[in-house]
């Protein structure tokens, strides 16, 4: 397994920033891909970027132009760059890490997450 480590939330008024971090021990995928979640309590956990081995990113809609996911090999750490940041962003945030399979991905670890309070 790969255990991950975020960190980086906190609160923030609307239309501030934050940047989220990911730092991940253990194993490794050869082909793998990375992403950010978010869970609003009572809700489904929801999707919002990826990035993979390639390279390759993908957004949600929701979050499309104004976060931004980036990764750093040499120190196993995943960001998300969150701006424009707005009263529906408020939830906890996951990173989660898995294999890849042509364009699908397989997550299978996800962190503790990391809370991001917008008002």
């Amino acid at each position: 397994h790969v255990q991950l480590v975020e960190s980086g939330g906190g609160s923030v008024q609307a239309g501030g920033s934050l940047r989220l971090s990911c730092a991940a021990s253990g194993r490794t995928y050869s082909k793998w891909c990375t992403g950010w979640f978010r869970q609003i309590s009572g809700k489904e956990r929801e999707g919002l970027a990826t990035i993979d081995s390639r390279g390759i990113t993908a957004y949600a809609d929701s979050v499309k132009g104004r976060f931004t996911i980036s990764k750093d090999n040499a120190k196993s750490t995943l960001f998300l760059q969150m701006d424009s940041l707005k009263s529906e962003d408020t939830a906890m945030y996951y990173c989660a890490v898995g294999w890849r399979t042509g364009d699908t991905c397989y997550y299978s670890d996800f962190g503790r997450g990391t809370q991001v309070t917008v008002s």
